[in-house]
């Protein structure tokens, strides 16, 4: 495949000149008659402009990271390493499969071993995000019951009310109404609830195991099985996938699409917008419905891209955020059939051993032992002496460390909800324990301090109720005398 330029008004037309029908890409001229004035500055100056940034902001290579729910786990430098090969990164989607047998290789085998792990049986790399899987989960529900005939009749979502945000809104724009149950007093599904709930208009169920306060539903058998007996599907959100891979499989508990979160589960960077990757899986009955392409060897053992019978199209172009995908593959392939699950296990054993340092002071929301994360109620500490989840939040900045999750789920009251994840040392999480039970005290003894906190960061707290009625939206430079 090679490059080559036409010439002609009002621009240059580069066109892809090789095997098959490829469009041509048309680059308009630029309409700068003059230089553009940017400033004149050195490499140390920029070199230095780069790394104040840098410290104005706080990575899982900084400190401490627990943020509940999102797994901000250390990601190997090696995964970086395979991804930027050039046999990888100098690849073009639309070259002809013969040229690409490796990426197409890689995909398959991602494909093999997310279905390994999770119990699915096929899977699509389409969708760029957790709540972008989310949605494209919905649309096979979707048309799997249209398959039917029962597209107009299934027209409701269950949502637990400790669901993930994402989960009602992606039932919304999927079309269909969302039908909230509330948890029951042990932070799990409300069975009678569910019953209840379902019925000959449900489309699916919406969950997350273990779910969002840290805790493995014991009923989860009986809770798909409900779903099931209805006529409806079960969709699992793969949020928390972190503290079971390798040990219990969604497929196993009776879903039949789940979404996965390869830049939280699966150790790929995430933060800031991206990048992500979301990819779904489903059971063999759904997979005629999967969007863009599958990797599949045909009698000669080459490897090609593959569109579903009745795909419900594509969510994303191409194969979604390849590299992302790549990234993945290196750490499952890194840690194997044993690491996955002591990973796991790990992550499970940290977030208890943090639960049992802090329950003799802080409200633990739901005692016992707790999966990969836990969730502490501040409501005592609010009431007794008027310090919220918020300053205790913004008192660990001080401390380098970067808050939990706050006010979230929403069921528990001044919620803190800490992930520590299995790369953090027995070491970092004595000091994460020694700061919160010294915040504590400091609630105790001088609260008007945390109430300022953060004291010593760079940016100080910022005014958040103005900031949300009245955004800005849109930066403009100062104006100038």
């Amino acid at each position: 495949m090679k490059l080559i330029q036409e010439k002609g008004a009002p621009g240059r037309k580069l066109s892809l000149i090789g095997p098959g029908q490829v469009p041509s890409v048309t680059l308009r001229a630029p309409l700068r008659t003059q230089p553009p004035a940017l400033p004149q500055v050195s490499e140390t100056e920029i070199s230095r402009h780069y790394s104040a940034l840098a410290r104005r902001c706080h990575g899982v290579n900084d400190g401490f990271y627990p943020l509940g729910s999102c797994t901000m786990k250390y990601n190997p430098a090696v995964n970086e390493e395979a991804a930027s090969l050039e046999g990888f990164t100098g690849v073009h989607p639309l070259q002809p499969a013969e040229t690409v047998q490796g990426s197409l290789h890689a995909l398959a085998e991602m494909e093999q071993l997310l279905g390994a792990i999770t119990g699915m049986d096929a899977f699509t790399f389409q969708p760029a995000a957790g709540a972008h899987g989310e949605f494209t989960g919905l649309l096979l529900i979707k048309a799997y019951h249209h398959s039917r005939g029962e597209g107009n009749q299934r027209t409701k979502i269950i949502v637990p009310d400790s669901a993930h945000g994402t989960n009602p809104a992606s039932a919304s724009m999927a079309g269909y109404t969302v039908i909230n149950i509330p948890s029951a007093p042990d932070g799990c599904v409300d069975l009678d609830a569910l019953r209840q709930a379902a019925g000959p208009d449900t489309a699916g169920l919406m969950l997350t195991n273990p779910n969002t306060v840290g805790l493995f539903d014991r009923n989860i058998l009986e809770i798909t099985r409900i779903v099931h007996e209805a006529g409806g599907l079960n969709y699992y959100d793969g949020a928390n996938l972190n503290a079971v891979m390798g040990i219990v499989r969604p497929g196993d508990m009776g879903f039949d699409v789940i979404h996965l979160n390869l830049h939280k589960t699966f150790s790929t960077p995430h933060g800031g917008g991206g990048p992500g990757a979301g990819p779904v899986g489903c059971k063999s009955f759904l997979a005629p419905f999967l969007p863009g392409m599958r990797a599949v060897q045909d009698a000669n053992g080459t490897w090609q891209p593959q569109r579903a019978e009745q795909s419900i199209g594509s969510v994303r172009a191409f194969w979604g955020n390849f590299l992302v995908v790549l990234k993945a593959l290196c750490y499952i392939r890194m840690l194997g059939r044993q690491g996955i699950p002591e990973a796991a296990r790990n992550a499970v054993l940290n977030a208890n051993y943090m639960r049992v340092g802090l329950q003799d002071l802080y409200q633990v929301a739901y005692p016992g032992t707790c999966m990969h994360e836990f969730v502490l109620s501040l409501e005592p500490l609010k009431e007794h002496c008027g310090v919220t989840a918020m300053d205790i939040a913004k008192g660990l900045l001080d401390h380098g460390i970067h808050p939990p999750t706050m006010y979230f789920p929403l069921i528990v009251h001044e919620a803190l909800m800490i992930e520590p994840t299995e790369t953090e040392t027995k070491e970092t999480l004595d000091e994460a324990i020694a700061v919160l039970r010294a915040l504590y005290e400091t609630a105790q003894k001088d609260p008007d301090y945390l109430h300022h906190a953060p004291h010593h960061c760079p940016i100080k707290r910022p005014d958040e109720v103005t900031a949300a009625r009245h955004p800005v939206l849109r930066w403009s430079a100062p104006v100038q005398d």
